[in-house]
């Protein structure tokens, strides 16, 4: 009998060893998924785990939150138990005081593998381990990170350890001098936004924290939705104390926009960085052009309502342009919306910053700009007239070159001088020309 229990004994003994391989392998493959997503919100990241692995919403975001819970001894956090042990220790004396030192460096070491697991247990940061060390953090600094679950708060934190990481690879094998001392100086401010941002992290919001993050959710997964509609998706405890006014005051602070009283969510680079959004949709669904009488265009083109409310939020950013909307379309369909630009200083405020961020129309942004340049100052000189009809050919290559149809010989284009209007360019000869004016 003894040796039967011995058998089966040894086999729930291996069965055990089986389920505990199976499961840390479960759990490497799922870490190595998760540390190749890109920084992004938790319930999106949720959302992809849940799909990944086949689990319900409810079951992954529960694998997400490993963070363990507190580290307390009789209600009392560790770095105040430690202190009050070490206050302690100065009244003993001898083997006794050595043991006690022992006990307390033990309990040290116990905490500081807790903030370990802390630290890896927070998933979307623990690929940055090791710039997030330097950065200097407690318990309360790792709870608010486990708990951090807007995407664009957490790709602020990751830009600032990336920055941190990146000076200190610069710096690292550099002699002390002025560089290494611009480096350390950048770290240092790294480290300070660091903290500032992990400061600004609120676990605990207040109602109209929770109202907002509310409004943005209900619009940001439904495009359109209006006030009534928002209302009905907030919780129990908001939707009996919001009114349609809160709702559109709310609008405007959180960068909604709203057209025929549907509510829209804005990208946040009107905000940010508003030239580089408007270079990106001047590339995309813009055209920058001249007229036969050489007056140079811009506009940016939306249809329906969604377009509707960017380009109404793009003009008020701007403060600038001739807002056109609701225009009928040639193929019946939705309404077409434009923010057009006629002035030439308009134009030349415009394009002279979007022109760095510009990817496709660039050389047109170019031929206005030397255009308009022309228009203002050299009208009278005897190469302003042909170096219009340059420019205009240029324009036209630019905007239809790759267009294999497109009739050249009713503009008189000829396409062999292309590169010949190219090189033709008078920026230079206007430079000259305005210097020796101002002298």
């Amino acid at each position: 009998m003894s040796e039967q229990g011995d058998k089966l004994r040894e086999l729930a003994a291996n069965k055990d060893k089986e389920e505990d391989i199976k499961e840390e392998l479960t759990d490497e493959v799922r870490m190595s998924w998760l540390s190749n997503q890109l920084i992004d919100s938790h319930e999106d990241i949720s959302k992809n785990y849940a799909q990944e692995f086949n689990l319900s919403l409810t079951d992954a975001k529960k694998q997400l939150n490993t963070f363990p819970g507190d580290y307390k001894i009789d209600n009392v956090d560790i770095p105040t138990l430690v202190k009050s042990l070490r206050k302690h220790r100065r009244t003993l004396k001898g083997e006794e005081k050595i043991n006690f030192t022992k006990g307390i460096t033990n309990l040290i070491d116990a905490y500081s593998d807790h903030l370990d697991s802390c630290v890896k247990s927070i998933y979307w940061l623990a690929p940055y381990e090791k710039p997030f060390r330097e950065m200097g953090f407690n318990e309360k600094d790792l709870f608010k990170l486990s708990k951090l679950e807007c995407g664009e708060k957490r790709q602020e934190l990751v830009d600032i350890l990336c920055k941190y990481w990146e000076n200190q690879l610069y710096r690292k094998g550099r002699p002390y001098n002025e560089k290494y001392s611009s480096l350390s100086k950048h770290m240092m401010n790294n480290k300070r936004a660091f903290r500032k941002c992990i400061k600004s992290i609120n676990v605990n919001p207040t109602l109209k924290e929770t109202l907002d993050d509310s409004i943005v959710k209900a619009v940001c997964e439904y495009p359109g939705i209006s006030a009534r509609q928002i209302i009905d998706t907030l919780p129990d405890k908001l939707r009996k104390r919001v009114s349609h006014h809160m709702i559109s005051k709310s609008a405007a602070r959180l960068n909604i926009g709203i057209s025929n009283e549907q509510y829209y969510k804005l990208p946040d680079l009107f905000k940010k960085d508003l030239y580089s959004y408007c270079a990106a949709f001047i590339d995309s669904d813009g055209y920058i052009t001249m007229d036969k009488g050489h007056n140079p265009r811009v506009g940016m083109v939306a249809t329906g309502d969604r377009g509707k409310a960017f380009l109404k939020e793009l003009h008020k950013s701007l403060g600038i342009g001739k807002l056109v909307l609701d225009e009928k379309s040639p193929q019946n369909t939705r309404p077409v919306n434009r923010l057009n630009f006629y002035s030439q200083s308009d134009i030349t405020e415009l394009l002279n910053k979007c022109r760095p961020h510009l990817r496709m129309k660039g050389p047109q942004a170019d031929v206005l700009t030397e255009l308009i340049r022309m228009k203002k100052s050299h009208k009278k000189t005897e190469w302003y007239k042909p170096r219009c009809g340059e420019l205009f050919n240029l324009m036209k290559w630019y905007n239809h070159g790759e267009n294999p149809n497109y009739d050249w010989i009713k503009y008189s284009i000829d396409i062999e001088n292309i590169s010949k209007y190219e090189s033709n360019c008078k920026m230079s000869i206007m430079d000259e020309l305005e210097q020796i004016g101002g002298n």
